[in-house]
């Protein structure tokens, strides 16, 4: 039983990731009497894959320069008049025949230099909102990289105000909550990092944690390690990409160095059976993204992937869609394609959901809002059958 293996979700969520504890929440505890008596082998498996998509979730990792859709990029390209590489969507889209992180990185960078006034981040950032609210995101954390655009001259008020003045208007018009996440380029320098910081500090109250993305590998975690003290001393939330391509230990170092609350990525973790123990005895989520992984060839065929593996020995994993745009599906799809090649049932997409709620950076009442909510959609399907 994975629901029970891996313990009460109020259980684990009354527990710090750094085994600080946590007061108990009267909130939280109504919930697992509940998930006891749902009654996951009533549903049939030919009803899953609409389960799937009827399920309120939390999306963890998205990076919304990474949800530019060529369509949108070529908008923007004619809007403010810069000339792409490309002759047309589709050439565009024919260049996503990606080997590795890097290959990946090279287009990405090459998509975002359209990004130049807030209108952009705004267009942008309600692009990715209204697709992930028809999927039935009700939460987004959504990573932004303003290195990436502050190289190009652009502000970082622009970029944030852009991309909150989206958020703001995502939640009163649909009903979608999110939050934004200022993340570091691990392959530029420490220094840049704190002068990105130090920019965007201004802006506090519009974003509610800092990352560690881009090329993974010899930018270990260690590398940071003063820009996010810093950032824990200003009681920022700590999030880091480790163990994608890079080795364990970049996880260990995320952890033990970065004082990271989530690891994006961690699937590289069961190579450490130590490090497995650890994730688990913490509760520290993985924020995993299936069809990233499948794109940038981390795995050669979605059967194969870790995380159903994961999730069975106890470790807190959720799916999300890293860069939909470019690996070819939003965060329903990566549940679908996951789901359909390892053979995964209704208990195991109770429990990424579930897990997507516990690792969200919320209040205890968003938690069970949403937790009654993915209850209720679960006891339907049953009756259903």
């Amino acid at each position: 039983d994975v629901y029970k293996r891996q313990g009460s979700l109020y259980a684990r969520a009354n527990a710090m990731p750094h085994g600080a504890p946590r007061a108990p929440d009267p909130t939280m505890t109504d919930f697992r009497p509940a998930a006891d008596h749902l009654r996951f082998d009533a549903i049939p498996a030919e009803r899953l894959p609409e389960l799937l998509r009827a399920m309120p979730k939390a999306e963890l990792h998205m990076h919304i320069e990474g949800s530019l859709e060529p369509e949108l990029i070529f908008a923007l390209a004619q809007r403010n008049c810069v000339k792409l590489p490309y002759a047309s969507v589709e050439d565009l889209r024919r260049a996503y025949a990606f080997t590795d992180l890097q290959s990946f990185l090279d287009i990405y960078y090459a998509g975002a230099s359209v990004l130049l006034y807030e209108q952009d981040f705004y267009d942008m950032g309600r692009a990715y909102l209204t697709r992930a609210a028809q999927d039935n995101v009700v939460h987004a954390e959504i990573f932004f990289d303003p290195q990436t655009h502050t190289q190009r001259g652009v502000g970082m008020e622009t970029v944030i105000n852009g991309l909150y003045r989206a958020c703001r208007d995502a939640e009163i018009e649909q009903g979608i909550s999110s939050a934004l996440i200022l993340s570091f380029l691990r392959h530029l320098s420490e220094e840049d990092a704190f002068a990105t910081l130090e920019a965007a500090l201004p802006l506090r109250d519009r974003f509610i944690g800092v990352g560690l993305d881009s090329s993974e590998v010899g930018n270990p975690p260690e590398k940071f390690a003063r820009v996010f003290a810093r950032c824990r001393e200003l009681g920022l939330h700590l999030v880091a990409h480790a163990g994608e391509e890079g080795p364990p230990a970049y996880i260990w170092g995320a952890l033990d160095v970065l004082h990271s609350e989530r690891i994006d990525h961690g699937v590289q973790a069961a190579r450490d059976e130590a490090l497995m123990q650890r994730l688990v005895r913490d509760g520290v989520p993985l924020t995993v993204c299936p069809l990233s992984n499948l794109k940038l060839c981390v795995v050669s065929d979605l059967a194969q992937h870790n995380l159903p593996q994961l999730l069975e020995a106890g470790l807190k994993v959720t799916v999300n869609s890293d860069d939909p745009a470019y690996f070819g599906g939003y965060v329903n799809e990566n549940y679908l394609q996951l789901f359909a090649a390892t053979g995964m049932n209704s208990q195991q997409a109770w429990q990424l959901a579930v897990n997507s709620f516990d690792a969200s950076f919320v209040t205890p009442q968003q938690r069970a809002h949403w937790m009654r909510q993915l209850e209720a959609v679960f006891a339907r399907y049953a009756a259903l059958a």
